[in-house]
């Protein structure tokens, strides 16, 4: 016999809900309605979208912040999954600083944290672009790290480590193709809000004087404000498709231990 599924009605949870629908996507609606405004027609369009796409440097900075994005993602899982792992594995004492400390970009201004982290960089890396995906790293720390965190709690990590150090893999293997897999969920959002955040970063990249998709978005806001808000609404449109196609790749039950 089928079960049957009981959804129970929780009216301060559906208020919240619509709280925070109302909070999120009455402002997008309004500036999606502002940017497809034609004030010499008096009607809409999507002129000022067309203008954006047909703007020279508009697929250079876009796929630029892309990739740097990508390369942040990238640094961040290499750094925080191996050692999260270890955190966990040998419940150092450690764990508890090295959680305050992952709280750190929060609190640091980030006009302070800009001019400190650079200087600290070899020259070559300051010297370059490359030196944004570390410090967007730092950035998402305080994210990444709890995602990743509440993935590991869930799962019986010693045991699964234990037989697959025992199959013969060594500690590598059983990160990438042991770990990883079943903490899926988590890495999946590690990923969204790395690359979120890292695709909107403008504070950081101005006041290193770097050039990505958001401080081309505000020069060309000289020129046609609805233009400006038509690409903004892009970089808002972006980032939310590439986090809907990232959950719809995640399983609707977690395989983290639990059956």
């Amino acid at each position: 016999m089928a079960k049957t599924l009981r959804v129970r009605f929780q009216p301060p949870l559906v208020l919240t809900l619509l709280i925070l629908g109302f909070f999120v996507f009455i402002p997008m609606i309004s500036a999606f309605e502002y940017s497809i405004r034609t004030p010499l027609t008096g009607g809409y369009g999507w002129t000022h979208y067309i203008w954006a796409i047909r703007e020279d440097d508009f697929f250079h900075y876009i796929l630029r912040s892309m990739w740097l994005a990508g390369v942040t993602v990238t640094i961040t899982l290499f750094v925080l999954v191996p050692t999260l792992t270890w955190l966990h594995l040998s419940r150092s004492k450690v764990r508890g600083l090295i959680d305050g400390l992952s709280l750190l970009p929060l609190v640091i201004p980030v006009v302070a944290f800009a001019v400190g982290a650079q200087i600290s960089f070899p020259e070559f890396v300051q010297n370059t672009v490359l030196e944004l995906p570390f410090l967007y790293f730092v950035l998402a720390l305080p994210y990444a790290y709890r995602s990743l965190d509440i993935g590991l709690n869930s799962i019986p990590l010693k045991t699964i480590t234990e037989a697959a150090r025992s199959a013969g893999a060594n500690w590598w293997r059983t990160i990438t193709a042991v770990i990883v897999p079943v903490i899926r969920g988590s890495v999946m959002a590690t990923i969204a809000l790395t690359f979120a955040l890292s695709l909107g970063e403008y504070t950081l990249t101005v006041l290193l004087h770097w050039d990505t998709f958001p401080t081309w978005v505000t020069f060309v806001a000289q020129d046609n404000i609805l233009g400006a808000i038509a690409i903004s609404m892009m970089s808002l449109i972006i980032p939310f498709l590439i986090l809907t196609v990232i959950t719809l790749f995640v399983p609707e039950r977690s395989m983290q231990g639990r059956k």
